[in-house]
């Protein structure tokens, strides 16, 4: 493929990604969904088609997707949950690639344990880009979201370093459990390690970095740095380092600091810039999966149909039955194992009893399952002359699809029958006690700087903000008043909050329309029209979304 038919295809697949965006918005199917059906669509028509690169995938697309969703996630809620999240993220993952490397060694004629290993290790992690955004959607509750956001961060790391000893122990001819295990650890430990000291080093670029562009550039760069630190060639000589969860550990490091180390205006630039190559990223990778398909479905010409219907059922089997039913064994386990394998402590009501997971967030959690753009990288990296490499190539693409469309269509509607949302009124109060709290606090320092030394002019100043401030926690105590009222998990609505947004939204839109008849008239310049607009957008950013929560 030449520069003009690459260019061809960005502009086409910019194209697609944005309408189906568009056609989400309106109907609520998933987006991952609709672009791996087009994907698959396109594939079979005349014109350009990319292949996927998995180097390019694990090297330049992955580690930003992966430091983007580690920014968003909560290192609170994962490290409280993390006993949980390793149940699923690790030793999950490491009993699914295990038991389809079994199955492939009895039951698939010819197969290895070490190709049965990697297929499993390819397909073991779920990728929980689908089902994040479909249950968002869906208002599920946010101990859900922690946990299918947290196991899909750590997954992927466990199933890379799963993949690469399988490749190494047919390199060496045997597969070889203890070293297995040996390097598994050491893997996952540098990793840990090189993503703290990432995350240090992004921090002592601090004075660097004030400026919001400086720290868009340091953003971007840090996750392929975390990344090509572990896979360095001269690394990779001594120690095998688990690149992915380096830049997972790092992009939660770096996500928990960020309130706390950047300015305001940084952090709205580069949580911008994020949302778009997220959204570019993503949207690429699922027309990419759909693309392969042909091709894939073309390498098994050399394969009897028993054989392939063998190897799928063994494939699928235990990906769709092993997740249900280790998240319902792990209930049984006795309390003292419950937080270890798949329960949370109820730290609210200071209870320190191991709550297990209900039946209803054990469907959830089931069918949250699905994989996608990890496990084409990873079973496509495998290396020419690898034994029934065409095989496990079908079977991961055959779990990819059946999991993103079957799950990924369903989910939304079984989120809503079975009734499982987040108490929209406990969270719109927690917001608004911490307003309140945050005012005060502000209240409080301007009684500490009238006590200090000042003039005239300043106790002008100080009574002014006094007055804006002590408007602003009046409203928020009405706010409380009107959410401790209410019975229901939805937020109230009060029509004397919503006409005040209402009124306000009308007063920006008056000033943007002002300022641009001041430019059209020749009373303002483009400069100065930019830097005003930008003040209003602002102002227009805070203002809640209509239909939100507040």
């Amino acid at each position: 493929m030449n520069l003009e038919e690459i260019l061809l295809f960005g502009l086409i697949a910019v194209a697609v990604i944005v309408a189906v965006r568009w056609v989400t918005e309106k109907t609520g199917l998933p987006a991952a969904v609709l672009l791996t059906l087009i994907g698959i669509a396109y594939a079979y028509m005349p014109g350009p088609n990319l292949e996927l690169e998995p180097e390019l995938v694990l090297t330049f697309i992955l580690p930003p997707l992966l430091y983007n969703a580690a920014l968003d996630s909560s290192l609170l809620d994962i490290r409280r949950n993390m006993r949980t999240v390793i149940s699923l993220s690790v030793a999950l993952v490491l009993v699914t690639a295990l038991l389809i490397g079994l199955g492939f060694s009895l039951w698939v004629a010819g197969a290895t344990l070490a190709a049965g290993v990697a297929l499993g290790a390819a397909v073991a992690p779920p990728d929980p880009v689908a089902a994040l955004a479909v249950g968002r959607k869906a208002g599920l509750p946010s101990k859900m979201v922690t946990l299918i956001s947290g196991e899909g961060l750590l997954n992927d790391a466990t199933a890379l370093t799963i993949l690469t000893v399988a490749v190494t122990a047919h390199a060496h001819g045997d597969f070889n459990f203890d070293n297995a295990v040996g390097q598994f650890v050491i893997s996952a430990a540098g990793g840990v390690l090189v993503g703290i000291a990432v995350a240090y080093a992004v921090r002592l670029l601090k004075p660097f970095t004030a400026d919001p562009l400086n720290a868009n550039a340091v953003s971007l760069i840090t996750p392929l740095a975390a990344y090509l630190i572990c896979e360095n060639a001269f690394v990779h000589h001594y120690v095998t380092i688990s690149g992915v969860l380096a830049v997972v550990v790092a992009g939660l490091i770096v996500g928990h600091d960020t309130p706390r180390y950047t300015s305001g205006a940084t952090r709205l630039q580069t949580s911008a810039v994020w949302r778009l190559i997220d959204f570019l990223l993503e949207g690429v990778v699922f027309l990419l999966i759909g693309q392969q398909v042909p091709k894939v479905i073309d390498g098994l010409a050399k394969y009897d149909t028993s054989t392939i219907i063998i190897a799928l059922v063994i494939t699928l089997g235990v990906v769709l039955l092993l997740r249900p039913l280790w998240l319902v064994v792990t209930q049984w386990l006795p309390r003292s194992l419950h937080t270890r394998l798949g329960g949370h402590t109820e730290e609210d009501t200071g209870d320190a009893r191991e709550v297990p997971l209900t039946g209803r967030e054990i469907t959830i959690m089931s069918w949250a399952g699905t994989r996608g753009v990890i496990t084409l990288a990873a079973i496509f990296t495998l290396p020419a002359g690898f034994p029934d490499r065409e095989l496990l190539h079908f079977c991961a693409i055959a779990v990819v699809l059946v999991t993103l469309v079957g799950q990924g269509l369903t989910f939304a509607p079984l989120v809503h029958r079975l009734g499982l949302r987040a108490n929209q009124t406990d969270r719109a109060r927690e917001r608004n006690e911490a307003r309140s709290a945050a005012v005060r606090a502000a209240l409080d320092r301007l009684d500490d700087i009238q006590e200090q030394q000042h003039d005239n002019v300043e106790d002008e100043a100080i009574e002014t903000m006094r007055r804006q401030l002590q408007v602003r926690l009046d409203r928020y105590r009405r706010r409380l008043d009107m959410l401790e009222q209410s019975e229901s998990a939805d937020v109230p609505i009060s029509p004397q909050y919503e006409a005040a947004l209402m009124v306000r939204q009308a007063v920006i839109d008056a000033e943007r329309d002002e300022l641009l008849r001041w430019r059209d008239a020749g009373h303002l310049n483009d400069d100065s029209l930019r830097v005003l607009n930008r003040e209003l957008d602002h102002e227009e950013l805070i203002l809640p979304k209509r239909n939100a929560s507040h």
